[in-house]
């Protein structure tokens, strides 16, 4: 399902609403929500539709929504409980505040931004004596509000200064040097400017020294009156322009210095967050945190990886009481009712006819809406019929595993885990699969402003479904972020194709396929069989493994390796001498049926990753029947284990690797039959015997000798050693000797141009330190290749020529 984004969703109806040239503030609140529900039934299905088209595997008949009937239902009761509690509470706190979306953000909704600032030191003249002390402050218009200056109560340089008063210059209010825990004297003068009303940690300090609060900056991110009146309407930052011309004028202003310092942003349009002081209803954390701390401290919850346990570890331990409210009209509406005559509070579902305190019936609702993640947070057990007690909650919940991004393990994760354990008395899921993002080719995050993202319908349209979802696991360890490049997207689609292709060979084979005549006959597996059976429950072991451990990315790689470089390359080329005769119709099924097998397990090995053209394969498949959906997912059979096949054919493979490898060097039609000899200690003597098939059809031999020391060998060979075996290709009428070295000697000229060009670019600074790292990073590639390529042609020429 989905949540209902509240602040995401309400600034893109307003931004709507304002192209149609209408402003928000110009509707009923009713007319508004039926302008936001008419957008989300437009918009809302995009993610559900990009979700249907990847392929995801769901019951889609129980999508859900966070303001749904049921859902809100959920919110609702939660609400109640936690206020009966005493855990849901209202107060004036200092909260972040969005100027440009018009709401309150917890602490995790702002994210904070290194930014180039200014440090301003001015002057504080003593009220009763000459002299003045000097303040330090990135933000010299919130000066017009301090209320105090603070020092810590242990400073020496102090202690006589404390009770004494000071003038805040522009607005001549006398305030006093106070004593607080709170100031670092190591940090600038040892000295900190108090205002209660624009500071979260000031607010603390005026809490605890009940000092006075003077709100100068309001909710448009305005000056007010008690700014005074030459700055009361000011944009904060033309007042913090206005302020520093004005301490100048007066000798006040001591210096500025420029100062690198974090800047809280709203996390949804980038606006700088001001803190205010608001009434809003919050959630008391502590007693909720204490259990959930406690489910990961002793493992009852796990992270995947680990290190995000550290992460989620600190800050619950470092919690501090949420706030829920929002200034919104897109969202659960708060469940609270206020008596216009008495000022009552009345927490409810229904809304109330009259006040129970007072008997009036002149009630109103409270205006704003629960922060979305409220409803989120809900999401393991409301999305299951609760509170009422339904059997979808008694079967599914707890879940076993949660899959998500690491930049919302303290929106959702957290506040899943401590609800969960709150209201059902059990952890919602056991194991938390963190994922990282996906960025841009460059490594940079995907978003609106660059440009970069991607909308995975373009994708899938381009390159298929299958070949987006192995790409977003190729690679892919768990936590870390991936870059998203669209050659790796063109090697998944080609694994597809190759898949395919595999496929078509394997079922153009079995035209004359009797799976009957297979129950019956006495089948006869080859080493090459033996081998990939063999391979294939090795595999399927690793998968296993992988999966048990959430590394999708060993399991793609797993995956990749054996369909392409063993089943593809190898196990095909080696069924083709059976599948292409008919002497010997046994032969011909055993290959038809070994074939058949491990197509078929592979396929059932790839689904979960590639859905779509392992579906399409499996349909044609003789023997199938229904979806691969439900087909029994491979295990490790270890009866099917046979190390002997795979030492064997590994060597056999080796040996058919050195002669292709000789016969590419010496550029031989690969057409062309050849002779060779091995020679070999006499027990792999007897595999290269029994791989002699495979060794003749392979590297195209026409004339394979096998044998120990005893071989004679002609004058003029080619040769190369494998595993103990000297792989030797006589070269006379293999290839033509006087031809060949000329064609090596051209090809050394060639080599040392290339290695004299990239030289001469190597060793101009300007394109060493100019150029893009992997661009010069390539040319160095070039280089060592290009020497590596003139030392064998040298070699082979040599060889040659003696």
């Amino acid at each position: 399902g989905t949540d209902h984004a509240s602040i995401a969703t309400e600034v893109k109806v307003v931004d709507k609403m304002r192209e149609e040239g209408v402003e928000k503030e110009d509707m009923t609140r009713n007319e508004f929500l039926e302008k936001a529900w008419e957008w989300k039934e437009e918009y809302g299905t995009r993610i559900t539709n990009q979700l249907k088209k990847m392929g995801s595997s769901c019951d889609w008949s129980r999508e859900r929504f966070t303001l749904d009937e049921g859902c809100s239902d959920a919110v609702e009761e939660v609400f109640i409980k936690l206020y009966e509690e005493g855990l849901i509470y209202q107060g004036d706190y200092i909260v972040n505040w969005c100027p440009s979306c018009h709401t309150t953000l917890s602490d995790i909704e702002v994210e904070h931004k290194e930014t180039e600032g200014k440090f301003y030191h001015y002057k504080y003249p003593y009220k009763d004596r000459e002299g003045y002390i000097t303040i330090a402050t990135t933000r010299p218009e919130t000066m017009l509000g301090d209320t105090a200056i603070a020092v810590h109560p242990s400073d020496e340089r102090y202690k006589d200064l404390i009770g004494e008063k000071v003038i805040v210059p522009l607005v001549n209010r006398e305030i006093e040097i106070i004593a607080d825990e709170y100031v670092d004297s190591e940090f600038g003068t040892g000295m900190v400017k108090v205002t209660p009303a624009h500071d979260p940690n000031d607010f603390e300090i005026g809490r605890r020294n009940d000092l006075e609060i003077v709100e100068v900056i309001d909710e448009d991110a305005k000056m007010t009156e008690a700014a005074g009146e030459a700055y009361a309407g000011l944009d904060r930052y033309e007042a913090r322009k206005k302020v520093i011309e004005d301490l100048e004028k007066e000798g006040l202003l001591v210096k500025i210095e420029d100062h690198m310092h974090n800047v809280g942003e709203c996390y949804r349009c980038d606006t700088v967050i001001e803190p205010l002081i608001s009434k809003q209803w919050f959630v008391k954390m502590k007693p909720l945190a204490e259990p959930a701390i406690k489910a990961v401290e002793e493992r009852d919850i796990n992270f995947v990886p680990d290190r995000f346990s550290k992460v989620y570890m600190n800050w619950m331990n470092n919690i501090r009481d949420w706030c829920i409210s929002r200034q919104l009209w897109w969202g659960h509406r708060i469940p609270v009712y206020y008596c216009d005559d008495c000022d009552e509070v009345i927490v409810s579902k229904e809304e109330p006819e009259s006040c129970p305190n007072c008997g009036s019936s002149d009630l109103h609702q409270d205006e704003d809406v629960l922060d979305t993640w409220f409803s989120s947070a809900l999401w393991p057990f409301s999305t299951l019929g609760w509170p009422e007690k339904t059997a979808d909650l008694e079967s599914f919940y707890p879940t076993d595993v949660l899959v998500t991004g690491r930049d919302i393990i303290f929106f959702w994760v957290a506040r899943m885990i401590f609800m969960g354990l709150k209201f059902q008395d059990e952890k919602p899921f056991s194991d938390i699969y963190i994922h990282g993002l996906i960025r841009d080719a460059q490594g940079r995050k995907m978003s609106k402003s660059l440009g970069n993202g991607i909308d995975p319908l373009d994708i899938i349209d381009q390159f298929g479904a299958d070949a987006l979802r192995f790409t977003l696991i190729t690679g892919n360890t768990p936590g870390n972020d991936m870059r998203f490049r669209e050659e790796r997207l063109e090697a998944s689609r080609n694994f597809a194709n190759k898949i395919w292709n595999a496929s078509r060979f394997v079922l153009m084979n079995l035209e004359d396929f009797d799976l009957e005549a297979v129950k019956e006959a006495d089948l006869k597996p080859t080493l090459a069989d033996n081998w990939m059976q063999s391979r294939l429950n090795t595999v399927a072991g690793e998968i296993d493994d992988a999966l048990e451990r959430y590394n999708f990315g060993e399991m793609s790689s797993s995956l990749y390796d054996f369909i392409w470089n063993e089943f593809c390359d190898w196990y095909i080329e080696l069924l083709k001498a059976r599948l292409y005769q008919d002497e010997d119709p046994q032969a011909k099924l055993t290959a038809q049926y070994y074939a058949l097998n491990t197509l078929e397990s592979l396929l059932r090995l790839l689904h979960p990753v590639m859905p779509f053209i392992t579906e399409e394969i499996w349909q044609k498949l003789p023997g199938t029947e229904g979806t691969i959906m439900r087909a029994q997912y491979p295990a490790k059979e270890e009866s099917d284990l046979n190390p002997a096949a795979e030492e064997k054919m590994e060597l056999v493979m080796s040996v058919i690797k050195a002669v292709r490898n000789i016969r590419n060097e010496m550029k031989v039609n690969p057409g062309r039959r050849i002779k060779a000899l091995l020679a070999a200690p006499e027990e792999k003597m007897a595999i290269l015997k029994e791989g002699r098939e495979y060794i003749e059809n392979l590297a195209r031999i026409k004339d394979l000798k096998i044998g120990g020391d005893e071989l004679e060998r002609p004058d003029k060979v080619s040769t190369s050693i494998v595993k103990e075996v000297e792989v030797i290709l006589p070269l006379e009428g293999m290839i033509d000797l006087d031809k060949e070295i000329e064609r090596m000697e051209k090809e050394i000229e060639e080599m040392d141009f290339e290695i004299k060009r990239a030289e001469g670019k190597l060793s101009n600074k300007g394109f060493v330190n100019n150029a893009p790292q992997d661009l010069v990073e390539g040319e160095k590639q070039k280089l060592k290749e290009y020497q590596e390529k003139k030392e064998k042609l040298i070699e082979r020429k040599k060889e040659l020529a003696e």
